[in-house]
Parts: C-alpha cells; structure tokens; sequence
C-alpha cells in the first residue's frame, strides 16, 4: 500500500476583483453536480526539499497571479439574497486551497496508459471544501510530490464554474505565470500569458427565461424524483481508468470508411467527417460490444461549444459555461454491426450539421434538460474532454506533461474521454475510459481488433 503524507495547506488569495454575477441558464443545470477534475503529470527529478524550496513557491505565486483574472473561482455559489435562485459572490477573504502532498507511489505507472486503480488517481485529485449555509466553493488544488520522479498537479473546479473552455484557459493562465518565473522565456508570438478571461455574462442571452424555468425542474425533479436505482448486490466491482491512442493514420482510415459507406449509401458529401466524429463513433462500438449490449436502441450524447454559433457570438475567453447537448441515437445491432463505426459516424455528422439548421444551435433548447434525463436510465455513452482544448500543451515550465487524465468521468458510467494525443504534431487521439476490470478487458480487445482491421 503507498503511503502519503500532506505536507502543507495553503490559503491561495488574490488582489483585486469580486462581486455577485449570475448564473446562465447554461451554468444552472450543472448546479447538482460536481467538479471536473484532472491530473497533470510532469517529470521531476529531484529530492522533496527541492521541490518545496524551488517550484512549490512559483506554483503558490503563479496560481495567485492567475486567480486575479479569473477571480469568480475563489469565491462559491450561493442562494440569492430574494430566494430566487442563484448567483456567484467572490470578495475579500476568498481562497483557493491548495493541498500539497508528498507520495512514494509509483510514478511511472500513475502516469501511463494501462490499466489502473481509480482510487490511486483520486488520492491525486483535490476535494472541494463541504457545502455551508453560504453556498459550495468552486475549485481546489493539489500538488503531490513524488520524489526524484515526478509531479502531480490535481485541479477541481465545480462545472457549474465553467466548461472545458474555461477550465483549461484558467489551467493555462496558472501554467503559463509559472513558465515564466522558472524560465523568463516568453511564447514564440511574443506573449506568455494568455488573454484575460471575458466576465460579463449579459453576453448571454435569456428572452425566455430558460434558467429560471430549468432551475424550477430540476427543483420539482429533487422533491418529487423517483428513488435512486438501488445497486446490484455484492460488492462492488473494481473500477479500472486506461487510455488508448487513435493515430493519425488510424484517423484517415476511419474517415475513409466512412466516406465509401456514405456514397455506397448514395450520399456522397452528406457526411460531417472530422477527426472528433470518427473517433468518438470508434470509442462508441467498442463500448457497446465490451458492454454486452442489450438495448435496441443505442445513444450517445456529447456537448457542443456554442461560443462562436451564438448570434451574436460570445468571446472565446467568456468565463462560464456554454455547452449545448447534441443528442445521436442508432439501432444497437447496427452499430454492433461489421460496419458500424460507419454507422455511427453518419449519425454523429447528422447531428452536427443539424447545429445550422433552421432555429441555430439553441433550437429546441427548452427540452433539453428533460431529454437528458430521459435517456439517464438508457445508459447512453457521453463524451468528455475534446482533441480541441491542448491539455497536452500545458506547460509550467516543466515541458509537456507526461500524462493528463480526465479522472471525474468515472461519475457517469460510459463516459469516455477525448484529448489531443501525446504523439506531438501527428494529430491524433486518446481515448480514456473507466470501466470495471473484466469490461475493460473486453474494451481493450475490441479497440486493438478494431484498429487491426483498418
């Protein structure tokens, strides 16, 4: 069993801004959940003293100096004052804490590829301080040590705070304060930080009161909701996280099949065919034949970024939440089918091009609160994570880290993750999973067949 020890607590506050700001009706329906939460693991040869000494100073200050900008993220959310829902207060006196921790688990395979024990990567990640009567703090940090080895830095930020846009902008700005305490060196566009975070949230509009009216179900659903599904009996099975690479090569043959599917379908061009489609088709099949699936019908529900689809668009920099759900469903034998990734894809593709249909990215919007919890007892596979947002170029001026791990996705059975792939430059994928042991083993084989008959 490794053994840990916390080394210190730390406050981390900021100069500068607070206030009350509001919740949008794409922050509210993340209000009963929880934190997004990855580990970001670096090489870091050197002894525990060094560490203390040298780079825990520069990661305190640079999270401090990051913290100013993106202040909504020391302070938490709390009922308003009238009772009329709720709102974000941040002001003097707000921290951020920052745990740090000393391990001698083993680095090596922490940081890898294979299977491995949830619960090791949760002794990484930070626990957001307990709910009070003034509301639930929004993001916590960890910093374990492992010595002569590595680095882990754990990051919890409450979703309702922000999406994945957000999440990693504040990551980045953190990372990149540090890079330049420890090396001076600025990026090659002659900028080290990146802009600002944008705070004003009439940016995004409500005519129809969809907060207010989303905030009143989810209400009705906790005082009337039928009772949690009650787990099968025994113990619980072993929760296992792996990750697999899609490879550029593997990518253009995915979307080659794709491509002769549709026109032997005589719709040639009717595909949306990206490197995101093809790969999330992939991790859906296999999820489905590693799952035994039983089901006719099949779903998959993943979100979009509407920042640049809104009307008017909303700065890529806005702090906060904007993500709409896109919702595919396929029958389950096709997509368990020889030719089913091909399938799949031409669904996920139809339900991107439906995004400019007439009514734009926010149609139907009303419904989809009610949509997502509907298809809760179907078990659908959802997507975390995106190729788009560069976890892998988060440098604290330590390099490229050797490893991130969207650890939170084992919240929701069958949720997969999607990052850019460590094979610098070639474009590829990863795909992370959690899934009991044997599944897992069944999700291995069936992505390394999968991949054989490219």
């Amino acid at each position: 069993m490794a053994a840990t020890r916390v080394i210190d607590k730390l406050a981390v506050s900021a100069d500068g801004g607070g206030g009350v700001l509001p919740l949008t009706f794409f922050d509210v329906p993340w209000i009963f959940t929880g934190p997004v939460e990855r580990v970001f693991f670096y090489p870091y040869p050197h002894p525990v003293d060094q560490f203390t000494s040298s780079l825990l100073p520069r990661l305190v200050s640079a999270l401090s100096a990051a913290l100013r900008s993106f202040y909504p993220l020391l302070g938490r959310v709390r009922p308003r004052p009238d009772g009329d829902g709720y709102e974000f207060c941040s002001g003097d006196g707000d921290n951020v804490q920052l745990t740090v921790v000393e391990s001698d688990n083993d680095f090596e395979d922490l940081a890898g590829d294979g299977p491995r024990d949830v619960a090791r990567l949760y002794s990484l990640v930070p626990r957001l301080p307990p709910p009070g009567h003034e509301g639930f703090a929004l993001a916590a940090v960890q910093v374990t040590v492992f010595p002569g080895r590595g680095v882990a830095l754990g990051v919890s930020i409450h979703h309702v705070a922000c999406d994945d846009s957000s999440y990693m902008h504040f990551v980045k700005t953190w990372a990149a304060h540090c890079r330049v305490a420890i090396t001076g060196a600025e990026d090659e566009d002659g900028t080290a930080v990146p802009p600002p975070p944008f705070l004003d949230r009439a940016v995004v509009k409500d005519p129809d009161g969809l907060a207010a009216r989303t905030l009143d179900e989810m209400r009705q659903l906790a005082a009337s909701g039928p009772p949690p599904p009650q787990p099968p009996p025994g113990p619980p099975p072993k929760l296992v996280i792996a990750s697999f690479t899609l490879a550029r090569g593997c990518i253009d043959k995915l979307k080659q099949r794709v491509a002769a599917n549709a026109k032997d379908a005589a719709a040639p061009g009717a595909v949306h065919c990206s490197a995101f489609t093809v790969a999330c088709a992939f991790a859906w099949a296999c999820l489905a034949r590693a799952s035994g699936a039983q089901d006719d019908r099949a779903h998959l529900l993943f979100s979009v970024e509407c920042r640049r689809r809104l009307a008017p668009p909303v700065p890529q920099e806005y702090l906060g939440n904007c993500l709409r759900p896109c919702f595919v469903e396929v029958a389950t034998r096709d997509l368990l089918a020889d030719d089913g990734v091909a399938t799949a894809a031409a669904a996920i593709g139809a339900s991107i091009r439906a995004l400019d249909a007439d009514g734009g990215v926010m149609a139907g919007a009303e419904g989809w609160f009610q949509k997502i919890l509907s298809l809760v007892p179907r078990r659908p596979m959802s997507v975390g994570g995106s190729p788009r947002y560069g976890v892998y170029d988060t440098d604290f001026g330590l390099g490229r880290p050797r490893k991130v791990e969207l650890v939170s996705i084992d919240k929701t059975p069958g949720t997969v993750s999607l990052a850019e792939g460590t094979d610098e430059g070639q474009r590829g994928i990863e795909v992370g999973v959690v899934l009991p042991e044997a599944q897992m083993a069944r999700f291995a084989s069936c992505f390394s067949d999968g991949l054989l008959q490219l």
